[in-house]
């Protein structure tokens, strides 16, 4: 089930919030777990009881590392059941795919299909193991609590990754209040209309201009890619973001308008900030990070970026991407960083290199990509520019302001300025309603509405 879809907006969403809301404060983790699994199943039944044992396993290692700390053997096991499910449901095709290609095997692949967020919540149950096992965290005791904290189904098929700590305290007792809920509709709305008005609109043009025919469509796809993913992405960490304040939740922010950013390791810190911090705490510190000889460094870079790039799909495309991020990093700490002082050239040197970034995340394959890459500057015999390019160019000009506009902070502060003059009361609800109101008529008169994170 989608946010972006009427069924969530019109019968999912009410029917919760009105449970919610009316039953005692003591009942309410029972609704969201019971809510939330129902959120799950209406797109992913089968794998219904997975989700639930991933929860069982991640509050049963809690409790014993709580009652036995430092036992080491318990941390491995804990983190070994999470990524045995990953690795089996995720990644046995590739792996197979891989031995066939370089032995000439002819093993059968077992044809899983991706349990819808399990990159996610594998992710936040390993996290929450490990915290309990250093000490940074205590273990949840109750059940329904811990199922509830894994399964929250504002943040359960896309993120943001939270952690265990983040909810803790909310988990047990959280304060709901009017000025709350009104900001987590508010921001939900937001989200809502990147998603629809701007993410699948402007992925509308990257799907026409896929086949090609000269350089300026090749380049209108990627630029089209590249805003509908920070949209379709960011716009949906705005509605779980807005979903969680709705139900008393604080939950963490995972983008900061990144477009804006002036070195690429500037763009990571704006860029899915959850899953970045995640890798940083779990990942490239335990490693040595850079407090190390620097041939570790390195290594431990280019690791944390590989598994980076395999975290979002199970292709030889994903791991380029990542090492191409990796590359470009150690490039900017061992030299181009000192060179990077802000200004119009840092800027275009990041988008140029997010756009030939996401020209490899979103091909199929690594050669498919090679293949866009080359058209892109020239290669194949491919005209500059064609009629058709000039078309698409012409007609999309509108939006593609708007989008390079909403991925700035204008667009907020402009928002920020509205609330606080004389008619903010008034302007709030009526930009929740008209937001509605245009979401609903794009939903109902079209049926593109994908959503890119479900692949991962």
């Amino acid at each position: 089930m989608l946010f972006s879809s009427v069924t969530f907006l019109y019968f999912f969403l009410p029917l919760t919030l009105a449970a919610y809301y009316l039953v005692p404060r003591g009942w309410k983790n029972h609704v969201l777990l019971l809510a939330s699994l129902v959120f799950y199943a209406a797109g992913e039944p089968k794998y219904v009881v997975l989700l639930l044992l991933s929860a069982l396993i991640g509050w049963l290692h809690g409790l014993y590392l709580t009652a036995h700390p430092g036992k080491r053997w318990a941390l491995v096991s804990g983190i070994g059941w999470n990524l045995a499910f990953l690795v089996f449901f995720k990644y046995a095709d590739f792996l197979i795919g891989t031995v066939n290609g370089l032995l000439g095997t002819a093993i059968p692949t077992l044809g899983l299909s991706l349990p819808i967020g399990i990159s996610f919540y594998t992710f936040q149950n390993m996290s929450y193991i490990a915290d309990v096992y250093r000490g940074d965290c205590k273990a949840e005791r109750n059940p329904a609590s811990y199922a509830t904290y894994l399964c929250l189904f504002p943040q359960l098929i896309a993120g943001p990754i939270v952690r265990y700590s983040d909810v803790a305290r909310e988990l047990r007792e959280r304060t709901m209040d009017w000025d709350g809920v009104s900001r987590g509709v508010v921001r939900f709305s937001v989200g809502l209309g990147k998603k629809v008005l701007l993410a699948n609109t402007i992925g509308q043009l990257a799907e026409l201009t896929a086949s090609g025919g000269s350089v300026l469509l090749s380049w209108l796809r990627a630029v089209a890619f590249t805003l509908q993913i920070y949209f379709d992405f960011s716009g949906y960490s705005d509605m779980a973001i807005g979903l969680g304040a709705m139900m008393g939740f604080r939950f963490p922010e995972n983008f900061d308008y990144p477009y804006l950013s002036r070195s690429v390791t500037e763009f990571w810190r704006r860029w899915h900030m959850t899953l970045g911090g995640w890798f940083r705490d779990y990942v490239y510190i335990p490693l040595g990070g850079s407090r190390t000889v620097k041939w570790k460094w390195l290594r431990n870079v280019l690791i944390v970026w590989m598994l980076t790039g395999v975290w979002h799909g199970a292709s030889w495309n994903f791991l380029l991407w990542g090492l191409w991020y990796g590359l470009l990093l150690l490039v900017e700490k061992l030299w181009l960083g000192r060179y990077l002082k802000g200004g119009v050239g840092s800027h275009l040197y990041v988008l140029l290199a997010t756009v030939l970034g996401f020209v490899l995340f979103h091909s199929s394959t690594a050669s498919e990509a090679v293949l866009e890459l080359g058209r892109m500057f020239g290669l194949g015999g491919l005209p500059l520019w064609n009629e058709t390019g000039l078309y698409y160019l012409r007609s999309y000009a509108i939006l593609l302001l708007l989008c390079v506009l909403g991925s700035t902070p204008w667009p907020k502060q402009l928002a920020l300025r509205l609330r606080d003059s004389r008619f903010g009361f008034l302007l709030q609800p009526l930009f929740v309603l008209i937001m509605l109101i245009l979401v609903t008529a794009c939903l109902v008169d079209g049926s593109f509405n994908p959503f890119l994170y479900f692949r991962f």
